[in-house]
């Protein structure tokens, strides 16, 4: 079933009541009907198919969060279309080597993120730039304005798009420093938010918000999409400037009734003096995603916003998004899980043999079901590694106990995760060894009040060289979005090994683990 049927549906099967329902919101504002959305999108499908792009295309989009972002996504699926969501951080060498890689045909980019296209326009393969604009800077010649997608007529003849047509390209690092885009296509996009939708009793009169960026899945895999498959409201924020203030102001002009966070982002709301008048009722489901909640949250949680339950979610880009959860009754007896798999969804953890681990043994976390991605793109020998017999290979580490439920044991890759976003260490020590006065380095993950994990780059500097923190942050903003900069550097004059010659980053993890308190400066952004 293609995606597509979202408001094809929407409109035909429920005229009455459906198509008048508000589909999306954007900050409490600019909302569209279901029927509005879907000819708001045919229009812009006419627009793009006048471009030149058709089916199997690639089209970027280098958009923050914004009303026509949805609008252009409903767009290019009805087109058959595969859209590239770029991440609005990344450098321009970032942005270059994924729209080569995915062989965009054509860019759609705010305004104001146009000096990161504008250093790689002459490298990149792109044909057509089209400005959306949100600021005053005029257009440059080389670019299309954004009325030449919006003026168009609805488009009249579409194709008919299956479950294996392609849908978005979402690229994710991985251990050699290299993106790979996560092929997602109509069959499993459908699935996860079939599995989602089902598990969460969404409906219609669900509003849900997630307040991430769009080019996430988390953005819209997560919570967005099983929201407007139920014909539900879908609620997005405008990218920076987070408040918790303003999203409780949002939750409550939008009646919200779920809302997605990161962990982070609840421990700063249960910072508020005023968070039980601020709580409109409607709020009922808090679901948690990127790190597990601490036991002092779940009980500020249940103390302060009685009415409201939690989820605790456990995914990965190419394992559909969401693979377990924990649900509210089962916080206490199992605090440290992330929980059971969503309906028609498996998670077991195997040994280093590719057989099932023993109940409490660790190993690597593997998932299938109607949600795992369809491989990498153009990546043939990582898609057989990572997608072995229908299990898609997470590279967590964890164990499951008896009673089923799954724990987290450290990450395999060494990922770490700041703030929702995932950071790769052999992506930012790539960058940093590149740099004349550094030897050898390794980036490990230390705790952080905010973020709950942020970087620490332990470097060895060159014989004869000292460390300059300004110099290296200029060196790393240059190459990599500024999330991905480590929050600490230290020196030391070697890295520990063992007798492969492998960094043991354990030691390291251990050895400054409270570098704050051991007055390292951080690395401001």
């Amino acid at each position: 079933m293609s995606f597509n049927w979202v408001l094809d549906s929407a409109v035909a099967q429920i005229p009455t009541a459906g198509s008048e329902n508000v589909a999306l919101s954007f900050d409490g504002r600019d909302r569209l009907t279901y029927r509005e959305l879907r000819e708001k999108s045919m229009r812009y499908a006419q627009g793009l198919r006048d471009l030149g792009l058709a089916e199997g295309d690639r089209l970027g989009l280098l958009l923050y969060n914004d009303p026509e972002y949805l609008p252009l996504c409903f767009a290019a699926m009805r087109l058959g279309v595969i859209l590239v969501r770029l991440n609005f951080r990344l450098a321009p060498t970032e942005l270059e080597f994924i729209l080569n890689d995915s062989g965009s045909k054509a860019l759609i980019v705010h305004s104001s993120l146009l000096e990161s296209v504008e250093p790689i326009r002459e490298t990149i393969d792109v044909e057509t730039f089209v400005v959306l604009p949100d600021s005053d800077r005029e257009l440059p010649p080389w670019s299309l304005p954004f009325d030449v997608v919006r003026d168009k007529p609805v488009l009249e003849k579409w194709l008919d798009i299956g479950d294996d047509h392609g849908i978005a390209l979402i690229y994710t690092s991985g251990t050699t420093g290299l993106p790979k885009g996560a092929l997602w296509n109509h069959g499993n996009t459908v699935g996860t938010a079939t599995l989602q939708a089902l598990k969460w009793s969404f409906s219609p009169r669900t509003v849900a918000l997630v307040p991430g960026p769009l080019y996430h899945a988390g953005g819209f895999e997560a919570v967005t999409a099983p929201a407007l498959l139920s014909h539900g409201r879908a609620v997005s924020l405008p990218s920076g400037n987070f408040s918790i203030e303003h999203l409780l102001d949002v939750i409550r002009a939008e009646g919200v009734t779920d809302c997605l966070l990161f962990a982070f982002m609840l421990n700063d709301m249960l910072r508020l003096d005023d968070l039980e008048d601020r709580v409109p009722p409607s709020l009922t489901h808090l679901i948690i995603g990127g790190d597990t909640m601490m036991p002092w949250t779940v009980a500020e949680v249940r103390k302060r916003m009685p009415q409201v339950r939690l989820t605790q979610v456990y995914g990965l880009t190419e394992g559909g998004a969401i693979s377990t959860t924990l649900d509210d009754d089962d916080f206490d007896e199992q605090s440290k899980s992330v929980g059971r798999p969503l309906p028609m969804t498996e998670a077991k953890v195997i040994n280093p043999y590719g057989e099932p681990a023993e109940v409490g043994e660790v190993g690597e976390i593997v998932v299938r079901g109607t949600g795992v991605c369809a491989g990498y793109w153009r990546r043939p020998e990582a898609t057989e590694a990572t997608f072995v017999d229908g299990w898609c290979r997470t590279g967590d580490l964890g164990s499951v106990n008896a009673e089923g439920f799954l724990s987290l044991g450290g990450r395999a890759k060494d990922m770490i995760r700041s703030g929702g976003e995932n950071i790769y260490p052999a992506e930012v020590e790539r960058v940093l060894t590149a740099h004349p006065s550094v030897q050898d380095c390794a980036v490990v993950a230390v705790p952080d009040p905010k973020y709950n994990e942020v970087g620490c780059a332990v470097i060895v500097p060159v014989p004869g060289s000292e460390i300059d923190e300004k110099a290296l942050r200029e060196f790393c903003r240059a190459q990599m979005a500024a999330y991905k900069i480590p929050k600490y550097f230290v020196a030391q004059d070697e890295l520990p090994r063992n007798a492969s010659g492998k960094i043991l980053k354990y030691r390291l993890r251990e050895r400054y683990e409270n570098v704050v308190s051991e007055g390292s400066r951080p690395a401001g952004l």
